[in-house]
């Protein structure tokens, strides 16, 4: 599960070979989450977080969007 990115209390990453579709997950003191990367950002799946949280972490993903595909590709050799 290496750690692509890290912001405030924030971790991002990715599990090894889980599905093909992009997405990163994010832990939280609080919980977990998953988001799609393409087409759109999007919440795949959460974990113990709020709604007003998840809205934060949505923002920081669609932020870094691009550098998250990028490393996706880079990391799964696609």
């Amino acid at each position: 599960m290496p750690t692509i990115y890290r912001e405030g209390p924030y971790r991002f990453f990715f599990n090894s070979r889980e599905e093909t579709r992009m997405h990163v997950h994010v832990q939280s003191p609080d919980g977990v989450a998953k988001f799609w990367l393409e087409p759109i950002v999007a919440l795949a799946d959460t974990h113990l977080i709020s709604a007003r949280e998840l809205t934060r972490i949505e923002g920081i993903v669609k932020e870094h969007q691009d550098e998250f595909i990028f490393t996706w590709r880079r990391h799964f050799a696609l």
